[in-house]
C-alpha cells in the first residue's frame, strides 16, 4: 500500500484519541466554510462540501458547529474569509510535498511553512515544482478484516473504481473523482465500511525513504499538518507499513 494512504489511516486512527481535538475541529470548519462559499450549501450538488460533512461526522463534530459553518460560507452568518493557498515543497530523502492550507493572511502563512520545512530539513520550491507528481483522486481505505480482497474487488468495480490493491490488513480503492460517490454508497449499501474515504492527491512516482529519513519525513508531516493554516499535505513517500507504525506508535 501506498505511504500516502497508510499515513492516511493513522491519521485517522490518532484523531479518534488526539487531545488536540479543537484544533482539528477549526480546520474542518474552514474547510466547510471555504467549500461552501466556493459551491454553494447544498451537499447533495457541492461534492466538496459533502467530503467534508463527512469527514466532521467521522471526527463527530457537533452538528450545530457543521450548520454554522455552512452558513458562514454562504454568508447568512458573518465570518472570515479564508484563501485557499498550495506549496510545493521538498523533504528529508526527496520526497515531494504538496501543501494545501486555508489562510487569512497569506504572507504570514507562507513564512511559517517556510520556516517548519528549513527547521525539519525541507524547502519551498517553485510554484508547479512538485504538482505535477500528483493527480487527484477518491482513495477508499478498508479494515481487512472486514471484507476479503474478493468482495472488495467485486463491489468496488462495479460501482466504477480503478483498482483495488490489498497490503497488509488493508484494501485500498482508487477511483476518478466523478466516481467517488458511487463507489463508497456501493461499499455502504454492501455493509463493507471505510476506515477513511476522501478525494485526494495520489502521487504518481514514488520515492522509498528508511530509517532516519523515514522518521524525518514523518516529522515533517506531523509538524506541517499541525499549522492551523493548513488543511493537507499531500507527499510521494514509500514506507513500509510495519516502520509506519513502530515510527507513529499506533
Amino acid at each position: 500500500m501506498s505511504g500516502h494512504s497508510k499515513w492516511a489511516t493513522i491519521k485517522h486512527k490518532k484523531a479518534a484519541t488526539d487531545k488536540k481535538r479543537g484544533a482539528i475541529f477549526t480546520k474542518m470548519i474552514r474547510e466547510i466554510t471555504a467549500a461552501a462559499k466556493d459551491g454553494g450549501g447544498n451537499p447533495n450538488t457541492n461534492i466538496r462540501l459533502r467530503a467534508a460533512i463527512d469527514r466532521a461526522k467521522f471526527n463527530n463534530m457537533p452538528l450545530t458547529n457543521v450548520e454554522n459553518a455552512i452558513k458562514k460560507g454562504t454568508g447568512e452568518l458573518p465570518g472570515v474569509v479564508y484563501e485557499g493557498v498550495m506549496f510545493d515543497a521538498y523533504g528529508p530523502g526527496g520526497v515531494a510535498l504538496l501543501i494545501e492550507g486555508l489562510t487569512d493572511n497569506r504572507n504570514r502563512t507562507t513564512a511559517e511553512v517556510r520556516n517548519i520545512l528549513s527547521k525539519k530539513n525541507g524547502s519551498l520550491a517553485g510554484a508547479g515544482s512538485t504538482a505535477f507528481l500528483f493527480s487527484k483522486k477518491g482513495i477508499l481505505v478498508i479494515d481487512g478484516t472486514a471484507a476479503s480482497e474478493d468482495q472488495v474487488m467485486e463491489v468496488a468495480l462495479d460501482a466504477g473504481a480503478e483498482d483495488v490493491k490489498s497490503e497488509g490488513k488493508s484494501h485500498e480503492v482508487t477511483c476518478e473523482t466523478a466516481n467517488f460517490e458511487a463507489v463508497k454508497k456501493a461499499l455502504e449499501v454492501k455493509k463493507i465500511p471505510t476506515i477513511s474515504a476522501e478525494i485526494t492527491m495520489v502521487p504518481t512516482t514514488m520515492v522509498k525513504v528508511v530509517g532516519d529519513q523515514a522518521k524525518q519525513v514523518l516529522d515533517l508531516m506531523d509538524a506541517l499538518e499541525e499549522h492551523e493554516d493548513i488543511q493537507n499535505v499531500y507527499a510521494n513517500f514509500d514506507i513500509s507499513e510495519e516502520e509506519l507504525e513502530k515510527i507513529s506508535g499506533v
